[in-house]
């Protein structure tokens, strides 16, 4: 009976603690002058988090209003007590909803992409990456626990962006990381990384119409990025093993899907825009215990480094840790993030095409990933 009387004392005390709970409030910050008839009405801006610290969240920049709003997530799903989750770690539009896919959570978020509203969310463990075509949403998977180097082949998920529920899904390589469809061909970098010193080293191809392994592309160790030009190449990434084999980019021609091309350079992370590849290098180092920072362009073209960067002015060298780049589809403005020490918020710095920095505005935690809106 005592127990009883506690019980119900403490579920008491915990309901009203409940109702006293509020969720954390959007912040707003004037950054540029509104323009109510702007093609690109904004973008997103998913901040990863910290692992393990479940403070993944979400930023909108509204160019009709010229304020960038931080937190929106909570202010507008308030009865999600714990917030967008733990490491959100890729985000994307198609059609009416916007998909965040959040790591650690195990779940794909799906939103109302005008309002930011949650519908509904997806579980699939350990996800990672997400593209889209043809009504369907394609996601990659490692499976298994973070950090289990005897968890199983990945997957990539098919879900069906209608009914917001899984198709089929279909084995790739260890910890496969980012995806580009060229044609009806699914392109997926596996990673192995849970394995230092048997890392993969292939690119899957997944036929779309049998939703089946065709093929497996030897690349080079740890692939991570993995993007699509206009002239059917593809540009993926290696990250080396941090110690003796340095970071390489490589070009796969996706009419033959062999590589074609190397380039020895540390790409961290790319976006392609028409003929431009902009790339930052944020490489890491064991050995020397500190990361290696460089800027560049690449005219995907002709496949040729181009001898200048894409930031003029000195800025970069405010950027601690680049984390995240975008491109605007029609002013052509680069947005670089910085992710700062990892714990605490971060930067979004917009350069213009001189490569000189417009402006800059704090962000929540290790901000990365980019998704604009018309």
């Amino acid at each position: 009976m005592k127990n009883l009387i506690l019980l119900i004392a403490f579920s008491v005390l915990m309901a009203s603690c409940r109702k006293d709970l509020k969720p954390i409030p959007e912040e707003q910050q004037q950054v540029i002058p509104p323009d109510p008839l702007s093609t690109v009405k904004g973008f997103y801006l998913v901040n990863e988090g910290n692992m393990n610290m479940n403070k993944a969240s979400l930023d909108y920049m509204d160019y009709t209003k010229g304020i960038y709003r931080r937190n929106i997530y909570n202010e507008v799903n308030p009865s999600i007590v714990k917030g967008l989750g733990d490491v959100a770690n890729d985000i994307g539009v198609y059609g009416s909803k916007l998909y965040i896919v959040v790591n650690v959570s195990n779940k794909v978020e799906v939103l109302d992409v005008r309002t930011g509203k949650r519908i509904t969310q997806i579980n699939i463990t350990n996800c990672r990456y997400i593209t889209f075509k043809d009504g369907k949403a394609y996601v990659s998977a490692y499976l298994g626990k973070v950090g289990d180097p005897k968890a199983p082949n990945g997957v990539v998920v098919q879900i069906d962006t209608v009914s917001l529920t899984e198709v089929k899904r279909v084995d790739v390589g260890r910890q496969p990381e980012e995806m580009a469809i060229v044609g009806q061909k699914l392109y997926v970098a596996n990673s192995g990384g849970y394995s230092p010193g048997a890392y993969e080293r292939t690119v899957s191809v997944v036929d779309l119409n049998s939703f089946a392994v065709i093929k497996n592309i030897a690349v080079a160790i740890n692939l991570h990025r993995l993007k699509a030009d206009q002239y059917g190449d593809l540009y993926v990434t290696s990250r080396g093993d941090y110690y003796d084999i340095p970071s390489k980019m490589f070009v796969i021609d996706t009419k033959t899907d062999e590589v074609k091309k190397t380039f020895d350079i540390a790409v961290s992370n790319l976006v392609i825009d028409g003929d431009i590849a902009y790339y930052y290098g944020s490489e890491w180092s064991y050995d020397e215990a500190k990361f290696t920072v460089t800027y560049g362009m690449l005219n995907v073209k002709n496949e040729t480094l181009m001898d200048r960067g894409f930031i003029s002015d000195g800025t970069d060298k405010s950027i601690t840790i680049p984390y995240g780049i975008a491109v605007h589809p029609i002013t052509k403005e680069v947005f670089v993030t910085d992710a700062k020490n990892y714990v605490s918020p971060g930067k979004l710095y917009c350069f213009n095409t001189a490569g000189q920095k417009k402006w800059t505005v704090t962000t929540g935690d290790i901000p990365a990933h980019f998704a604009f809106i018309y």
